[in-house]
């Protein structure tokens, strides 16, 4: 087998490049990656480190042990979407995979909201993904906590902003440097996490004190509330939502991947399968290693907690150095998706400036513009929340709920082309599901629906934890969420509609018989409906 970087695109890829010639563009980026490239891409987004870590205190805090149960339940959930996703990866393996498939499913308009919302969506995942260096240095040295001493009431969140920023600089520059780069500090960082997973599940097992039914105990939350633990559950649920999803990213690089159509169902499917399985254990793990289950560190520290009580200090801080590893590799993934999604829309003269955030640099072989815009609007993120004592929850519960909105905007369009009977799935022994197609993609439509309502539900204990209390902030991502859509729907529909169009310099020769007529704007070929 040859080599990434001997393989050309002429002897690797023409059925992928004829792919891409049903969408009308022609083949720009170097397909460098491998089928390993692409089951990082995936793994890294996903990142069972970065997410367990992550909101581990928060599931705890508001599910108790029994929140273990909302990870299977996400699993199944994801995995109806994840089997959908590898069926439309066989059959379009092509960059900016949520946008091109919901305009390819449905129609232009379609696909412009599920771009935009997944755009939107990954720039404040970066964010998200960034915080967590704020709950990782700290525990390693107090000298990580720059501003205060992280007990002022917005000591934690502005330190959290500066370290995110640090980060997402990084991210930035590996990303402007090309795909080369990124694929090897990527696939270096997630064996280091996935070799860092398997020894702390083994160093948790060893350091059991309790069984596993410790997953049945719910310590009395949510009694006397509404709808008693369940409630306590659904937000808990947060926790384990905010890992299971990314797994996209694999197809997102289909352009720059060598047999795509092939590798990038594999890796979409083994990605949520190995951090189903990886991140269930080490949750479980951690339950029964601890050494009590009522320390306040559970609830505020989370797993960081749970590692420096478990493997003590130095065992605790080595394992956390991983983290960080994982965490800057998550970052990392989540930017480079974001590129190619910008790439992609840009390439339809779907956003402002579109013919330089298209431009792939002859140097770089990668678009270099979309990078810099991703990082700088991340960064903007954090800057509008830097005083906000919940921006953990908060900016990760904004950041999912658009996801799901956008995978659904995918599986919805795409079970009505099956029920029409439109869906044709990809032959030649590429994956497909067959007669469970239409049963699983059923599930995936009724999962994300199910799990927007839950995360957007207006509750205190997500987007208004402590005082002040005002309906706007408990009503936040309900309000943020339609203000994006809307107002940016609004905005496409005004305006940029009669902008669409394949740009010139990105479309398929006019002499293949897939590939649209130019017609008005002269610098564009229309996207097909």
């Amino acid at each position: 087998m040859r080599a990434p970087d001997e393989a050309s695109p002429q002897s690797a890829a023409p059925p992928d490049d004829a792919a891409l010639a049903e969408f009308g563009y022609r083949p720009e980026l170097k397909r460098t990656l491998g089928n390993f490239h692409t089951f990082a891409a995936g793994i890294s987004y996903i990142s069972i480190l970065t997410g367990t870590f992550q909101l581990f205190y928060f599931g705890y805090g508001h599910g108790g042990p029994a929140y273990w149960w909302s990870w299977p339940m996400v699993f199944v959930g994801q995995l109806m979407v994840a089997l959908s996703f590898a069926e439309l990866a066989a059959r379009h393996p092509v960059a900016g995979s949520v946008y091109n498939w919901a305009k390819k499913l449905g129609n232009p308009h379609i696909g412009w909201l599920a771009g935009w919302m997944m755009l939107v969506a990954s720039i404040v995942s970066l964010s998200a993904v960034a915080l967590a260096y704020q709950l990782t240095l700290p525990q390693i040295s107090t000298a990580f906590q720059v501003i205060g001493d992280g007990s002022g009431t917005y000591d934690t969140a502005t330190n959290a902003v500066l370290l995110a920023a640090v980060l997402i600089l990084f991210t930035t520059l590996v990303n402007a440097f090309g795909v080369k780069l990124m694929a090897r500090i990527n696939t270096a960082g997630v064996f280091v996490e996935l070799i860092a997973t398997v020894v702390l599940i083994a160093l948790f097992a060893v350091h059991i004190v309790r069984g596993p039914d410790v997953v049945l105990q719910t310590h009395h939350i949510g009694t006397g509330q509404h709808l008693g633990y369940l409630g306590a559950f659904l937000t808990a649920s947060l926790a384990s939502a905010y890992v299971m999803y990314g797994f996209d990213t694999a197809a997102s690089l289909g352009e720059e991947s060598l047999d795509p159509s092939r590798n990038a169902p594999r890796a979409i499917l083994r990605a949520l399968i190995a951090s189903f399985v990886l991140g269930g254990l080490v949750l479980l793990l951690a339950l029964m290693s601890v050494s009590s289950l009522n320390g306040k560190g559970l609830s505020t520290d989370g797993l960081q907690y749970v590692v420096l009580d478990v493997l003590g200090d130095t065992g605790g801080k080595a394992m956390l150095w991983c983290v960080l590893i994982a965490v800057t590799v998550c970052a990392l993934a989540v930017h480079t998706a974001a590129i190619r999604l910008a790439f992609a829309m840009a390439r339809d003269t779907n956003l402002p400036a579109a013919s330089l955030m298209a431009k792939v640099s002859p140097r770089f072989q990668t678009p270099v513009l979309p990078a810099v815009v991703v990082g700088v609007l991340s960064l903007a993120v954090l800057l509008i929340n830097i005083r906000q004592p919940q921006i953990f929850s908060v900016v990760t519960s904004i950041g999912i709920i658009m996801i799901y909105l956008a995978y659904l905007l995918v599986t919805a369009p795409m079970l009505v082309a099956r029920v029409r009977g439109r869906w044709v799935p990809a032959d030649g022994g590429r994956f497909t599901l067959g007669r469970w197609g239409l049963p699983v993609n059923v599930l995936a439509v009724l999962w994300g629906a199910g799990m927007i309502v839950n995360l957007a539900w207006p509750r205190d204990a997500v987007y208004n934890a402590t005082p002040p209390h005002h309906w706007y902030l408990r009503w936040g991502a309900v309000l943020f969420v339609g203000v994006v859509a809307g107002g940016g729907f609004a905005y496409y529909w005004c305006v940029q509609r009669h902008r669409t169009g394949v740009l010139a310099e990105h479309a398929a020769p006019q002499s293949s018989p897939d590939a649209p007529t130019a017609t008005e704007p002269p610098a564009t070929v229309p996207a097909q409906d």
